[in-house]
């Protein structure tokens, strides 16, 4: 029997399978989508196993969180809720070895690969803060690390100097300005994680991927439903996921642009995302973490660029590129925008006063 057909006999779906069909536009797991009979559907996903090695570990993380989301809400679209197998378990593991899990399919919903307009990255926001509020009194320390170390930024920095040590294919000598640039900003770069480790920041549930097109909106009024693609939750600080969500949504350019000129930050898109975050965490970030916002922006963006360079120098062996000099592009990118953010440090943490207000 193919793997498919396995998973599909193995869960307890309400109903016979009528159709199987490929869906959506991620690139990391196998997503299907499936109807029944009974007028029933469901998203049903093989686990990519050479991206997540231990994917049981993956899997206890997914229905540890949704588990405790869905005694939170009884509205089936506002949480992702795994479909038990037949004999109870989160997962189901084919001949092939293959991890599967189960969802039921969220009614009348849109995810957006881009914002249409500025109110759907508020919702953007809006989803994330909830999804901080919601899981604030979750048992962080108990989830696994898919990645591990995956925003320990002094580890980016180790591994940069590490590459420019080894420097395999002599490429740091062409890059000198954005290699001191760079290392310049190490000083001050543990800010989060020293904070974690000191307990002066909470240890919270991250998502770690908070992009649009992993949150769900009603399909008629754009208003944010849940946050969606658990696959990277683990322990962290809240400010990584506001930070990222900055780092992406509110520069004016992409990251791989090559004119740097067009590349900053937009402070209206901050403070929308910013006001939809906050109107959704409602107290329950504490005032240091407030505070901080501003940083885990500039943060996340600096460990990013740090990543891009790193890369580059050791040959781009881990993000994809379509050009030569693609990952020095998008490091410059992400230094242009530390720059920016820098340059606009008061009226970020002018916003953030206003937000609160």
């Amino acid at each position: 029997m193919e793997p498919l057909n396995q998973a599909l006999a193995a869960f307890a779906l309400r109903g016979a399978p009528l159709y199987a069909g490929r869906y959506g536009s991620g690139h990391i797991n196998d997503t299907y989508a499936v109807a029944c009979d009974s007028g029933l559907m469901y998203i049903v996903q093989r686990v990519n196993g050479t991206v997540f090695p231990k994917p049981w570990e993956l899997m206890e993380n997914i229905a540890a969180v949704t588990a405790f989301l869905g005694r939170r809400t009884a509205d089936p679209r506002r949480c992702l809720r795994l479909v038990p197998t037949r004999d109870g378990g989160p997962c189901f593991v084919d001949d092939q070895g293959g991890y599967w899990r189960a969802f039921p399919f969220i009614t009348n919903s849109v995810c957006l690969q881009a914002p249409t307009r500025p109110e759907d990255f508020y919702q953007s926001g809006v989803a994330f803060g909830a999804f901080q509020r919601q899981l604030a009194d979750f048992p962080a320390a108990t989830l696994h690390e898919p990645i591990p170390n995956f925003h320990n930024t002094p580890d980016r920095y180790r591994k940069l100097h590490q590459a420019l040590a080894e420097d395999p294919l002599g490429r740091a000598k062409d890059c000198q300005a954005e290699i001191r640039a760079y290392l310049d900003r190490e000083a001050g770069a543990d800010s989060i994680v020293k904070g974690l480790a000191e307990g002066a920041l909470p240890l919270r549930v991250t998502h770690n991927d908070t992009k649009l097109n992993n949150v769900m909106l009603d399909y008629d009024t754009h208003e944010a439903l849940c946050v969606i693609d658990l696959d990277t939750i683990m322990p962290g600080s809240a400010l990584y996921d506001y930070g990222d969500s900055i780092r992406f949504g509110a520069a004016t350019a992409a990251e791989d642009e090559r004119d740097l000129g067009r590349m900053g930050l937009d402070l209206e898109l901050f403070r929308t995302y910013t006001r939809g975050f906050l109107s959704a965490c409602g107290d329950s970030l504490t005032e240091r973490e407030l505070r901080m916002l501003p940083v885990g922006a500039r943060l996340m963006t600096l460990e990013c660029g740090v990543r891009f360079l790193t890369d580059y120098l050791s040959g781009d062996t881990y993000f994809k590129i379509s050009r030569e000099g693609h990952n020095l592009d998008r490091a410059r990118t992400q230094l242009r925008l530390v720059e920016d953010m820098e340059r606009k440090w008061k009226e970020m943490e002018q916003i953030v006063k206003e937000v609160r207000a």
